[in-house]
């Protein structure tokens, strides 16, 4: 079985990490991080996290409903509303920025990149800014439906990263539709507090969340990781399926799944 080593280089510095996105699983994704900063601190990393939370959205009425927000926050940004919240408990200095992310600059100061956005063309965005002359070092993607979804760990091609057999693929390569940008749907939000559920379970992001932090947490931790990401599902029996270090395996998966949209 292949193994992908980490960075070394990440685990002698404060590791620079862009959460892109802070709606659903963006807010699981930021609350669960601290978690990993103290995990990285016990297992004798010098320095932990250094987080930035991306987002221009402001809280509305129904991501009250399965989002960490009260209804005291509504009108506030997501990104200043999580960050502020964090320090206050955590005693941390991460930041929150009440922006989008520009695609006409690339990524500079970010080791990993975290992509929690709900379109195609969020995606696409985020894969020009970490790939060609972008320094980052991982992309992590995740996207889900209703009751199922995916994470990605890669390593986007850029000065960083080099072609090798073993490059771990990112969520763009694996499946090029999730950076198809005439594939999103009306791209409008839920009128209502009971569509918001329809469309997304509650407990479908802290699942997917969970999984892609406790990806992480393996990397840092003992170094190497066999696996870069896993297919959730929460109905039935439907478990988690493991996407393994494995460059016959991408190559099938890409065979297997073209034509097969995987969840925003």
């Amino acid at each position: 079985m292949e193994t992908h080593p980490v960075h070394p280089e990440l685990l002698k510095q404060k590791v620079r990490v862009l959460v892109v996105g802070c709606g659903g699983n963006g807010s699981a994704i930021a609350a669960g991080l601290p978690y990993l900063h103290q995990a990285l601190l016990a297992y004798g990393h010098p320095e932990g996290l250094q987080v930035t939370l991306l987002d221009a959205d402001i809280i509305s009425p129904t991501n009250c409903v399965r989002q960490p927000f009260s209804r005291s926050e509504i009108g506030l940004y997501k990104s200043v509303v999580l960050a502020n919240r964090l320090n206050l408990f955590w005693g941390l200095d991460w930041q929150g920025i009440p922006e989008h992310l520009d695609t006409k600059r690339r990524l500079d100061g970010v080791d990993i990149v975290i992509g929690c956005v709900d379109t195609r063309k969020a995606r696409a965005a985020i894969a020009r800014c970490a790939e060609d002359w972008s320094e980052v070092d991982y992309w992590l993607d995740l996207g889900n439906n209703s009751d199922s979804g995916q994470f990605v760990l890669g390593e986007p091609l850029n000065r960083r990263n080099r072609r090798h057999k073993l490059r771990l693929r990112t969520v763009s390569e694996l499946f090029p539709e999730v950076i198809q940008a005439d594939l999103d749907g009306d791209g409008l939000p839920s009128c209502s507090a009971a569509e918001a559920l329809d469309r997304q379970e509650p407990f479908v992001n802290p699942s997917l969340a969970n999984h892609a932090l406790a990806l992480l947490a393996r990397l840092f931790r003992y170094g190497s990781i066999s696996y870069h990401g896993a297919f959730v599902g929460l109905s039935g029996l439907a478990g988690v399926k493991a996407l393994r270090v494995d460059p016959k395996y991408w190559h099938r998966l890409r065979k297997k799944t073209r034509g097969v949209r995987v969840q925003n």
